[in-house]
Formats: C-alpha cells, sequence, structure tokens
C-alpha cells in the first residue's frame, strides 16, 4: 500500500459519517431497509481482519429476507476472503484439508445447516483453532 492509499483510507476510516457512506453504499447496490442489521452485519465482515473477529447469526422468521441480507453483506467482501455453504457437518470443518479460515468469512445459508457444525464452529470461533483425532488406513501398510 502507499502512502497516499494509505493516508485516503485512514481519512475514510476517520470520518464521522462513515457508517452513513456504508449504509449509501448498500442503497446504491439496491438495499434498502434494516439500517441497524446492515450496519451491525457490516462492522462484523470488516472484524475479520481482527484478532479476535465477531460471530454474527441473522435470525428472523422464514421468508424475511436474512439470505438477501446476508448475500448483500457479503458482497462487498472480496471472493477470496469468503466461504460460503448451504450447511455443513458435524466433522466438515476438521476435514477442510488446507483450506485457511483466518480472516475470511465463513457463511451458511441456514441455521439448520449450522446446527450439526455448531460446536466445532464455537471452538473455532473461541479458541480459534480445532483438532480432531481420528483412525484411518495407513497407505503403506493397509492397516487401521
Amino acid at each position: 500500500m502507499s502512502e497516499e492509499e494509505r493516508a485516503e483510507a485512514l481519512r475514510l476510516l476517520r470520518d464521522p459519517r462513515l457508517l452513513d457512506r456504508i449504509l449509501e453504499g448498500f442503497a446504491q447496490c439496491g438495499v434498502v431497509g434494516e439500517e441497524t442489521n446492515k450496519k451491525v452485519a457490516y462492522l462484523g465482515t470488516v472484524s475479520r481482519l481482527l484478532k479476535k473477529p465477531l460471530a454474527i447469526v441473522m435470525q428472523s422468521s422464514s421468508s424475511a429476507g436474512k439470505s438477501s441480507l446476508m448475500e448483500a453483506v457479503l458482497d462487498f467482501v472480496p471472493e477470496d476472503q469468503r466461504e460460503s455453504y448451504t450447511a455443513m457437518t458435524g466433522q466438515s470443518l476438521f476435514y477442510m484439508g488446507g483450506k485457511n479460515l483466518q480472516h475470511k468469512i465463513l457463511a451458511i445459508a441456514e441455521q439448520q445447516g449450522a446446527e450439526r457444525a455448531a460446536y466445532p464452529l464455537k471452538l473455532l470461533q473461541s479458541e480459534g483453532r480445532i483438532k480432531i483425532a481420528s483412525t484411518g488406513k495407513d497407505p503403506a501398510s493397509a492397516n487401521w
């Protein structure tokens, strides 16, 4: 980041109208209403860059616009900094391979889709990491 870019970024961050400007950005994208929820969700996404990011859960009755709000907020996050799933199993977080979730948004579409992964999600949020011990077949010896 150049000094000029850094100075401009700091100027924007210090702007007392910063949250209003964010809401204006949502309006320009056609997202209206839910002002408080947009602010909270957006600040939650930005917190992904902190050492201890926030966890956001959007809850409301069916067909109340949660998915639309979540998609609108995610549209403000660079694609390579988010992981979106419809559902997760209880073991899926442990077996995501080399996928690094640090400083990324993990979006799960429905509460029912996250219920089975609730405990590892809670640990990931509070501890910052998760580990699992499991058995597997040794490819060299074919023993378990």
